[in-house]
């Protein structure tokens, strides 16, 4: 079983690197190309470049160096549990949605480096009403979450 082990960190890890790669290009060409105007994608989609100094929904705004960097530290020691419990656990569920977690808080971590700031550019609405504008890293959180609720969800196991 050495084998489906290493297997199975190679593909957490190609998880992590290619979410936060990933998210960090999209970032990259936001910045390039996103004007002062969004530009609608879809109905109910724009893009629209925007630039959170808080976490989720701009809570905890970060505006001197000292709050950002405390912020930014305040992320390690998280990233790190989320690493430690994804090597841990036996359900891949979880180990995939740890890796989407910990993928998408590095992409939004190495955006914030810069100027303590996490860009911004996926903007969804609906009449009149406004989604704060997000990201890929954000995505991927989101998706991870979503995967452990449905681990905790799902039946038990009837493993014999």
């Amino acid at each position: 079983m050495p084998s489906r082990s290493l297997h199975q960190a190679w593909l957490l890890a190609t998880v992590i690197a290619a979410v936060a790669a990933i998210d960090i290009a999209t970032k990259i060409l936001a910045i390039q190309y996103l004007g002062a105007s969004p530009m609608s994608v879809v109905p109910g989609v724009n893009l629209s470049l925007g630039f959170n100094r808080g976490i989720s929904f701009g809570l905890l705004a970060a505006e001197t160096p000292l709050e950002r960097w405390t912020l930014m530290v305040i992320t390690l020691p998280i990233i790190a549990g989320l690493a430690v419990f994804m090597w841990r656990s036996v359900d891949m569920i979880e180990r995939l949605s740890c890796a989407l977690i910990i993928g998408g808080a590095v992409g939004n971590l190495l955006d914030r480096l810069d100027d303590g700031a996490v860009t911004d550019f996926i903007d969804v609405h609906a009449r009149g009403w406004h989604f704060p504008t997000f990201n890929l890293a954000d995505v991927a959180i989101t998706c991870g979450v979503l995967g452990f609720l449905i681990a905790a969800l799902r039946p038990p196991s009837s493993a014999g």
